[in-house]
């Protein structure tokens, strides 16, 4: 399942915060001038780190040693494209994603390979999942980074990603997850719970949080095409909104006016709905990892828990199925499959033979 997805960059519309005070009295100019803007790094070596490894990946998968089929096997040599029934986003195999990190919630819970929550998120499937993934991780998180820094900001997209990770190999079970989206989507939460926990200071509010709120609800409603893996976005959405309320509220100011006199200013503080926000959302996130790594730990499947929940990922139609079905023919270490939902045929040589697990996972790309 491939985190193909990621927030449009059209969400880019983090207003700029208002002037503290709405008297019509002059204050110390001091106390006007806006908040010295953060030096952008960690946001571009984020970028760094995803372009590299996708690069390298491309590098250990080597098209062109175990297939005669790749695209662009003449100008990109081993750096050669899969062909497009293996990989459709122009990318490595699915092998060497695995090799590599990729999220595979049977390895997560049957053979404890907890670290995949962490290493999937820095993985990518294709160029065309890497490149809407990095525009959208420079427009939004490069501004995020100049209003917060570095700490903040990375805490956040790392949390994030873990947080949409998490509850993806709670209920994705049969196809593997890659992608930057889950912490993407967490910059998104964050920037609607920073406007709302820092709403006194902001300009044009009403209009930017009904931005905001149709832009998040457009980029969660494409999640729930086929092969897109909408539990990652969910996941990093949630868990970016609660941080929002921890890491960047503002503390404001308030001003003091007496009859005839100009006003001078208190001490910045927060405000107590700002704490309250605060409170509430360490005991959610603190509740939320909990419940999601004891089920992880427990193996749990969380569809049985919620029958209704695998819609929120994939909504099928007369044009998509949300289950895919082949028909598969076994002759030693040869799988021939046929996808019933499209038609596409392919052979697969497994040098172990496979297994059921295998099968589905390799009928869920033929189908795509």
């Amino acid at each position: 399942m491939v985190r193909k997805d990621s927030p449009e960059i059209e969400i880019n519309v983090h207003s700029t915060p208002a002037t503290t005070s709405q008297s019509n009295h002059s204050h110390p100019p001091d106390q006007n001038h806006p908040p010295e803007e953060w030096f952008p790094w960690l946001v571009p070596t984020i970028f760094i780190i995803n372009v590299a490894l996708f690069i390298l990946s491309m590098y250990i998968n080597n098209c062109p040693a175990h297939s005669q089929s790749c695209i662009g096997l003449q100008s990109l040599q081993r750096f050669a494209f899969e062909n497009i029934h293996e990989n459709p986003l122009l990318g490595p195999s699915t092998s060497t994603l695995l090799k590599m990190g990729a999220l595979d919630a049977n390895k997560v819970i049957e053979e404890r390979q907890r670290w995949r929550i962490f290493t999937c998120m820095w993985l990518h499937a294709g160029v065309f999942h890497i490149f809407t993934n990095m525009l959208s991780l420079l427009s939004v998180g490069i501004r995020l980074e100049q209003e917060f820094g570095f700490a903040r900001i990375g805490l956040l997209y790392v949390v994030s990603g873990v947080g949409g990770s998490l509850l993806s190999s709670l209920f994705i079970r049969k196809s593997i997850s890659v992608g930057a989206s889950g912490a993407l989507f967490g910059l998104l939460g964050a920037m609607l719970s920073e406007l709302l926990t820092n709403w006194a200071i902001y300009a044009n509010k009403l209009a930017a949080l009904i931005m905001l709120i149709l832009m998040i609800f457009m980029n969660l409603l494409v999640g729930i095409l086929p092969h897109v893996d909408n539990f990652a976005h969910i996941g990093g959405f949630v868990t970016g909104f609660f941080l929002g309320f921890i890491l960047l509220a503002r503390p404001q100011l308030d001003w003091i006016v007496p009859p005839g006199y100009y006003g001078h200013p208190m001490k910045p503080q927060y405000k107590l709905y700002q704490y309250i926000l605060l409170g509430l959302s360490v005991i959610a996130l603190f509740a939320i990892f909990t419940t999601g790594f004891v089920f992880l730990y427990r193996k749990i499947d969380g569809n049985d828990y919620c029958s209704w929940c695998h819609y929120l990922s994939c909504v099928p139609t007369p044009l998509w199925s949300c289950d895919p079905q082949c028909n598969s023919i076994k002759s030693g270490n040869q799988l021939n499959l046929t996808c019933l939902n499209n038609g596409k045929s392919k052979l697969y040589v497994l040098p172990d033979g496979g297994d059921a697990d295998t099968t589905q996972k390799l009928c869920s790309l033929l189908c795509i």
